[in-house]
């Protein structure tokens, strides 16, 4: 008996592609691969920095939720444009229609309402902009991906960084949200914001100063959106620059902050957020998290899969 091609659409929501050409290239290497693939950008269509009007980003994410030959949706890329379709989604059609979606970064303010308003789990995971056109594919990104989807539970491991002050020992049961720190904080006060009460929280960022971070923790703090939660998970936050002024204030500092000020536990090691290994994480997942020092183990289950 063969075995079923899986669709995998690509949808425009945010950003448009910085290199059609190498896009091009990805999707025949994934139709190489027997994926069958139905691509929804169009290249001519893009606006400014965007990947096409808000009206044409919306018509591609109704197009690959409504393809019935269609399993998985993978965001082209992120950067910003998903703020703009939010009034427009309709969240009950994108859940009925059973598609896995997945992104990360400004994909974030898709999963939170998509969840809240449906229950309906996502994917923080891989896009096709830029980890599916790679020259060298990245070998830990595309098996979490892929081990994930299949299911039924997920592991991540996730290790402290050289330097980094040691983790708290936890060990904690709650569902799984997050993502990209600044597009959290953006829905906040929204109708599309929601807190996972007892939850496990991951967060990311780029290019974000350390100060930065710290201010919008402690606005989702102030706001009482940690409130109860069992745990704070920090992903990758690279790409900053420390200056003169800072005076010694740095990502370590601000870790110590939080850690003495929050009345939860903030562990780092989180393979997720804009770096090259990448794990993957279902946003709403029922999750595990037990950590040493040094190290932690996440395990998730209670979400849907290819199978």
């Amino acid at each position: 008996m063969s075995t079923p091609q899986i669709g995998i659409a690509i949808a425009a929501p945010s950003g448009r592609a910085p290199d059609n050409d190498a896009l091009q290239r990805g999707v025949r290497r994934l139709e190489q691969q027997g994926f069958l693939v139905h691509n929804y950008y169009d290249d001519d269509k893009r606006f400014q920095r965007f990947g096409g009007t808000d009206e044409w980003r919306l018509a591609q994410l109704n197009a690959a939720a409504a393809d019935p030959q269609v399993q998985v949706v993978i965001a082209l890329r992120g950067s910003y444009g998903m703020s703009r379709l939010l009034p427009m989604i309709d969240f009950h059609k994108m859940a009925d229609s059973g598609k896995l979606f997945v992104g990360y970064s400004d994909f974030t303010a898709f999963q939170m309402p998509l969840l809240k308003q449906t229950g309906r789990i996502s994917f923080g995971g891989p896009m096709i902009c830029d980890d599916f056109i790679r020259d060298e594919p990245v070998a830990y990104t595309l098996n979490q991906f892929w081990d994930c989807l299949r299911g039924p539970v997920h592991a991540v491991r996730g290790v402290v960084a050289e330097g980094v002050a040691d983790n708290p020992v936890v060990d904690v049961s709650g569902k799984l949200w997050g993502g990209n720190l600044a597009m959290m904080v953006s829905l906040l006060g929204t109708p599309y914001f929601q807190a996972l009460e007892g939850g496990i929280c991951f967060i990311e960022d780029i290019s974000e100063h350390p100060y930065r971070v710290e201010r919008m923790v402690l606005q989702l703090f102030y706001a009482g959106a940690l409130d109860a939660q069992r745990a704070l998970v920090l992903g990758d936050f690279s790409g900053y620059k420390l200056a003169p002024l800072d005076n010694g204030y740095d990502f370590d500092a601000m870790l110590a902050y939080l850690r003495e000020r929050l009345p939860i536990p903030v562990l780092t090691g989180l393979p997720f957020g804009h770096i090259k290994e990448r794990a993957t994480l279902p946003y709403g997942g029922a999750a595990h998290l037990v950590s040493t020092e040094r190290a932690f183990d996440l395990k998730i289950s209670d979400y849907p899969t290819l199978g």
